[in-house]
This record gives C-alpha cells, structure tokens and sequence, in this order.
C-alpha cells in the first residue's frame, strides 16, 4: 500500500507499506475531473524543482493539500488518495488495490468527503444534488469508511455521516443502520444492488468492480470484458461465497442502467430449470434451438423466458419483461 507523506522540497512523497507495518492515515472520498486534471502516480514519483511548480497548478493537487491539512490536525503524518496512490501502469498492483479498497477506506483513521460542486451556501436542498452521491466508487467508501467527515468545495466541514445519515439516507436510500456499521452481510444482496443501481463509472466494468468489498468477495479485473460479464462474475463470487444460490438467475434487475442483463449467457453457466421450463425443454415439441414460452417465476414474482445459447449450446434463463 502506497501512502503520501510531506517531502522536503514542501510537496509529497509517497512511501509503500506491507500488510502489517501501515501507519495510521487519513483516506479522501472525491469525485475525479479530467484525468489530466489528476495528480497520478507518475506526476507524484518523478517531479521535482521546476516540475513541482507545474504538478501544484494541476486542479487536483488542491485536493492533496486538503487531505494533507485535515490530517496534520487529527495528528496523522500519512494519507491516501485513489489518483496518486495507485500505480496503474501494473495490473498486479491495480488489481491489489481494487481487491483491497474496501479495506483500506474501512481501515483509516479519518475519511474525508470532498463535495467539489457543492457550498453550503448553496443550500442543503442542492447537497443531496452533489456529483459525489452518482459515482460507483464512493458507494464503497461511504460504506467502509468508520467516520466520514463532509467538507464542501471551500473545505468548510458540514458534518459526519452520523449527523448528516437523514440527508445521506434520503438521497442514497441505504438505511442508517448501514451507514452506522451494521454488517453488509445482514443486508441481502438485492438490497446491496439497488443501492448501487442508479450509480455511475467512467469504465463499464467498474460498476461490478467497485462492489466487490460490499459483497466481500474477491476476483482478478479483466478490463474489457464489458458490463455483463463483469456483473456476472459478481454475481457467480457471491454464490459461490453462500450468500445466496442461483444468484446469476435471480438479480439482473438490480444492475445498473435500464437493459437487463443476459447474465446467464455472460456467464456461460447451465441453470436449473423451474418445473414448467423443465418440461417445455424435454419435450419433442420445443427442442433446443427455440425459445421457451414464458413462465411466472414464484421467486422473481415475473415471467421469465429460456433460451437456447448457441455459443454455450445449452439453455439459460433471461427476465421476460415485454407484453408482459
């Protein structure tokens, strides 16, 4: 784990950490700009003299010096920030830190929630309109972070998430209680989707990725494998974990975005059948090849349909919406 320090020349350092030896430290929770606009891992371990003056005009070093400042007042010399602390040119290393994220935010002294569009003169009305309550990472880092203190664009401190949980509830609908530290686990997993159903990330399979530690799950990252394929291997880590059974059948209307999901195809796994698919599939009328007709599936409360995967040459089950 990489943590930022101050360095001699009055900028930052960064100083890796094995499990184990990591120092007590801050966490920030942003939202990013334009990735230019970033300080990253490069920017941070080779400026110095002249190209210092050029990383401090970056946007997002601002955001450093805020995270810097708050933490030298709670007494904690190190902190982390997702934009410079992770090297991403190393898959090993960014699939460590995305495996591990949740851990990270649940483990820091301090969390501090940086609203970059929102002033307090705005009005509270405009608080639950922030950028920060959109994005799919800072799900997790709500959730993990023990104390999350709310500061906005002019680092004025709003309150922690115990004294905002009325307006973070409303405007999120996760209840208090798992924003007070009741244990994911207790809450079921459609319950964990839907509060990331109407977030957003830059990269499409960031939406599955960005839920990993929520579901306690771990797996390796696969960029460009695309959406559902992404949300399928979740899904399969989170029934192989015995948080649930038939998991890739049951929860793509939970998923993000408005398109159900062709999770079993994605994922190229067989289902087993409801009695009334069950027979329509063994019956010299309906052989492989042709669709189904709908089913009232009890556990859904919806029509469903199967359909024959010519890439995977079995059936799998898909929700069944139009007409219906």
């Amino acid at each position: 784990m990489h943590l930022l320090t101050r360095d001699e020349y009055g900028g930052f350092s960064l100083v890796h950490f094995y499990e184990g030896s990591v120092p007590p430290y801050a966490i920030l929770s942003h939202t990013w700009g334009q990735d230019d606009d970033e300080v990253s891992f490069s920017d941070i371990t080779v400026y110095r003299g002249t190209l210092q003056n050029r990383l401090t005009r970056k946007p997002g070093y601002q955001k450093l010096q805020f995270c810097a400042e708050k933490a030298a007042t709670h007494g904690l010399h190190h902190f982390w920030v997702d934009t410079c602390c992770i090297n991403k040119q190393s898959d090993r290393e960014l699939s460590e830190a995305i495996n591990s994220m949740f851990r990270w935010y649940q483990r820091a002294a301090r969390c501090y929630v940086y609203l970059s569009d929102f002033t307090l003169s705005d009005g509270w009305q405009k608080f639950a309109e922030a950028r920060w309550f959109t994005r799919g990472w800072t799900l997790q880092e709500l959730l993990a972070a023990k104390r999350a203190d709310f500061y906005d664009s002019n680092e004025e401190h709003l309150g922690d998430k115990d004294s905002l949980a009325e307006w973070i509830t409303s405007t999120t609908g996760i209840p208090r209680a798992a924003l007070q530290g009741r244990p994911l686990s207790s809450f079921s997993v459609e319950e964990r989707l839907s509060w990331a159903q109407h977030r957003q990330t830059k990269r499409e399979e960031d939406g599955a990725y960005s839920l990993l530690g929520i579901f306690d799950v771990s797996m390796p990252l696969i960029y460009g494998e695309g959406r559902d394929k992404a949300y399928g291997r979740l899904l399969y880590e989170v029934e192989s974990s015995g948080q649930t059974s038939k998991v890739y059948q049951r929860y793509s209307q939970y998923l993000p975005f408005t398109e159900s999901p062709d999770l079993g195809k994605a994922l190229g796994k067989a289902i087993d059948p409801t009695p009334e698919t069950h027979t329509s599939m063994s019956t010299p009328q309906q052989p492989p090849g042709q669709e189904m007709v709908p089913s009232w599936d009890d556990d859904l409360k919806r029509y469903i349909q199967v359909h024959w995967s010519e890439q995977y040459q079995r059936h799998y089950r898909r929700h069944y919406v139009e007409g219906m």
